[in-house]
């Protein structure tokens, strides 16, 4: 048995392990810690495939950056389990399950096909290597990245940090008007008046 063939199995038991974990999960913070497991997994399946950028991408932004942004979210507005079982938007549920039957039909379909798809027929491994071969454009979206636009690169990167600095400060400072409230301490606003 091919050693990338164990790896893919096992790769393919976390995935599809932590989606299901996701649904049946009953705490936000392992939903979230579920989907990063997940993107992994996918990371492992680019890796794979011989897509070292997209899975470089894939840990470094999704399951680096934007989860912890939602963890963030998570913990600072908190979930109220009683508000999480209303359904604001009636038949919901029933789209939602016929929009999932639809990609998961979509998702049998291709991998059923499997490389042949990607590659147009004939021997599709042979043809998906060629495509990866060489640097290809991560060479020249890193050129592009950091010679013509570094300076909204950098620009963006800081703003990113300033929001969240900004995010904290506020959380805290609303936490803490909470804090005096549940205290039974005036607000500043009242003492004035």
């Amino acid at each position: 048995m091919n050693l990338e063939v164990v790896i893919f199995g096992v790769m393919f038991v976390v995935a599809l392990g932590c989606s299901l974990a996701m649904l049946f999960a009953p705490n936000a913070v392992h939903v979230a810690l579920f989907l990063v497991g997940a993107q992994m997994a996918l990371a492992l399946a680019f890796l794979l495939q011989g897509a070292f950028f997209v899975a470089a991408i894939q840990i470094i932004v999704y399951a680096g950056a934007i989860m912890v942004l939602f963890l963030f979210v998570i913990m600072l507005l908190g979930i109220d389990l009683r508000e999480s079982l209303i359904e604001p938007l009636t038949g919901q549920r029933g789209v939602a399950l016929g929009l999932g039957a639809v990609l998961a039909v979509g998702l049998v379909f291709v991998g059923v096909q499997g490389a042949d798809l990607a590659a147009g027929g004939g021997d599709g491994a042979a043809a998906l290597t060629e495509l990866n071969q060489g640097p290809g454009n991560v060479k020249a979206l890193a050129r592009a990245l950091f010679s013509r636009y570094l300076l909204p690169f950098e620009v963006t990167s800081i703003l990113l940090v300033v929001a969240m600095v900004g995010v904290m400060v506020l959380a805290r400072r609303i936490s803490a008007v909470e804090n005096d409230r549940r205290a039974g301490v005036p607000a500043a606003e009242e003492e004035a008046a």
